[in-house]
């Protein structure tokens, strides 16, 4: 048979995971291509890169939606479970799940960019009058687009589930790698947070102070404020905070008053965007070259 989209195969892979038991991805995708008497060969099939499966691309792809919806959840690398949201939802026994039935949840809106009023909860990814009319290049665009958003949600959870000190490096190496200079982690006691310094020059004269926060909720002011007073020590007048989460409205207007320092505040969406562009904890699997006809290369010349 056919090897179903990622949309029908949504449905069955809550269904899968509806006695609550927290399943390794590897174990469901067995479960859910039993389901669907899928041969080997099917199961062999690959993507046109020859790199993936199509079945593991296209569950993995049902699993994002509904890990994003709300659905299911993620708990540890490669590891999910059905949430409340999900069992409820199969409580009402819908003949299938899709991605407009997702649509009525806020957490498909935020994945997709679409957050609205009510009057209009969802913006099409694709152009007005339906996916069906958008042209080959905005379907390639808005894909890559959606895997774009996948692959930094993705990296947010890893990064959240990291040990601090591991985190701290993963930054150090960020800004390294966005061209900040040689930097370390520091092992400062009563530091303030100063979890590690970049060196913009070889002699050290100008030194950014790093602060890395490997947090679920808000860092609020109080937490910048301490980081700040802690660069006087080493004579900084540059610092980040990076952080997987957010920072409080009070956090962000207290960094726009200071006085003769610069701190940046980058939070975890940003920090994962900065991740992916400049390849830190990411690799790229395929490339792909868009061409088009050259009209300069077919225009002739008058011949006199």
């Amino acid at each position: 048979m056919p090897i179903p989209d990622y949309q029908v195969l949504m449905l069955p892979l809550l269904e899968v995971l509806a006695d609550g038991q927290e399943r390794a991805m590897r174990d469901v995708e067995e479960s859910v291509a039993r389901r669907f008497e899928l041969t080997q060969e099917e199961r062999s099939q690959l993507l046109p890169s020859g790199k993936t499966r199509v079945f593991t691309n296209r569950i993995g792809w049902a699993k994002t939606y509904l890990k994003n919806s709300g659905l299911i959840d993620n708990p540890s690398r490669g590891r999910v479970r059905i949430s409340d949201v999900g069992q409820a939802v199969l409580s009402k026994k819908p003949k299938a799940i899709d991605l407009q039935f997702l649509r009525q949840f806020e957490g498909y809106r935020r994945f997709r960019g679409e957050e609205g009023g009510d009057e209009d909860p969802v913006k099409p990814v694709a152009p007005k009058g339906g996916e069906n009319q958008a042209t080959p290049l905005e379907l390639f665009e808005s894909s890559f687009q959606t895997m774009q958003t996948a692959l930094a949600e993705e990296l947010l959870g890893r990064l959240q589930t990291c040990s601090p000190e591991f985190f701290e490096h993963i930054v150090v190496n960020l800004l390294q790698a966005m061209g900040y200079g040689e930097g370390r982690v520091t092992n400062y006691s009563h530091d303030g947070g100063i979890d590690g310094v970049i060196n913009e020059d070889k002699l050290g004269l100008d030194v950014v102070c790093i602060q890395a926060k490997r947090w679920q909720g808000t860092v609020s002011r109080p937490t910048v404020q301490a980081f700040v007073g802690s660069m006087d020590m080493i004579r900084a007048k540059k610092g980040v905070v990076i952080t997987t989460a957010n920072f409080s409205r009070d956090a962000m207007e207290f960094v726009n008053r200071i006085e003769g320092k610069r701190v940046v505040l980058i939070p975890g969406q940003h920090l994962a965007q900065l991740m992916i562009d400049h390849d830190v904890g990411v690799a790229t699997t395929g490339t792909y070259k868009l061409k088009e006809v050259s009209n300069d290369f077919f225009e002739e010349e008058e011949v006199v």
